[in-house]
């Protein structure tokens, strides 16, 4: 069992249609054809929504998002219309909405690593590889990789685990000339990220994209960007391959559920706990410290209102 522990109820707007519930954002139709993406204070681990919110996490997300679309726009368009929410909304939305355009999604989680940890490292251990990407003996718990790889996973509802694959998959499943393009795209604009945080003085380690398809065919980048929910950051200057390394994201609240403190079994069928305070503190500070590292400005309410 996994899921919500607590199902959302979706903000009733005119002249909205609510599409989805995610594990983070809410999705709405507006009458002129585009989608409203609202990110919420939402947090999951363990493939459980939690309970607990992060107060400010979905404007932390979003400006963080907007700001890698403004970093990447000469590599690959984006989906992104306006970031300002439609009339009638709630106050709140403020700074956590983007109106998009629509597009016909890519069902690939396009996941790009340059170093190994995670999933990528348990795959490792055992075959030598990632999603089938055969790599170099001896590496160890934060490696650097030789290059970037590609390593794909399918896209999961919630409560469901993603699935690593390998390119082959996505081949066969959906034409080896769009594999070949998602590869190549998820590398150029990973390695693009890599050398602005890399003169940050953060390491992006991994990161996943999605993409549709947009009128013409095109390839759009969609949903968030090199977001601490979406990538693994790590402070450079802590580096120290062979160990699990620092991190720029909710590690604080996974390691305090997998703790005694929380008293939670992960393999029971038991929803998480509440996160105490000092937990949602320390998770805020985190997504708030790698928003000031990468963009040198503390976050406001919106991107484009000179905050």
């Amino acid at each position: 069992m996994s899921g919500f522990v607590v199902t959302p109820e979706p903000v009733r707007v005119e002249g909205l249609t609510h599409l989805h519930t995610g594990k983070v954002r809410d999705l709405y139709a507006a009458a002129d054809g585009s989608l409203v993406m609202v990110a919420s204070d939402r947090v999951s681990a363990y493939d459980w929504v939690l309970p607990t919110e992060i107060p400010g996490k979905g404007r932390l997300l979003t400006q963080l998002s907007l700001w890698w679309f403004d970093q990447l726009g000469d590599l690959v368009p984006n989906h992104v219309l306006s970031d300002v929410p439609p009339a009638g909304a709630p106050a709140d939305w403020d700074g956590r909405t983007l109106v998009c355009r629509r597009l016909d999604m890519v069902p690939v989680e396009c996941v790009a690593r340059g170093y190994l940890t995670g999933s990528g490292l348990a795959e490792y251990r055992v075959d030598g590889t990632v999603c089938g990407v055969p790599l170099p003996d001896g590496l160890v718990d934060g490696s650097e990789l030789p290059e970037p790889v590609f390593t794909p996973a399918t896209k999961a509802e919630v409560g469901d685990h993603d699935e690593n694959v390998s390119f082959e998959v996505v081949a066969d499943r959906h034409g080896a000339a769009l594999a070949a393009e998602l590869r190549d795209l998820t590398l150029r604009v990973y390695r693009r990220g890599r050398e602005l945080a890399r003169e940050r003085g953060v390491i992006l380690a991994d990161t996943k994209f999605e993409f549709g398809r947009d009128a013409d065919g095109a390839l759009v980048l969609a949903d968030e960007v090199f977001t601490p929910d979406s990538s693994r950051y790590w402070p450079a200057d802590a580096w120290a391959p062979g160990r699990p390394q620092t991190s720029f994201d909710k590690q604080v609240l996974r390691d305090w559920l997998a703790s005694p403190e929380s008293g939670w079994d992960r393999t029971s069928e038991t929803p998480p706990p509440a996160l105490p305070e000092h937990v949602v503190e320390r998770t805020l500070d985190r997504y708030t410290e790698i928003h000031e590292r990468l963009t040198g400005r503390k976050p406001g309410l919106r991107a484009g209102n000179g905050q």
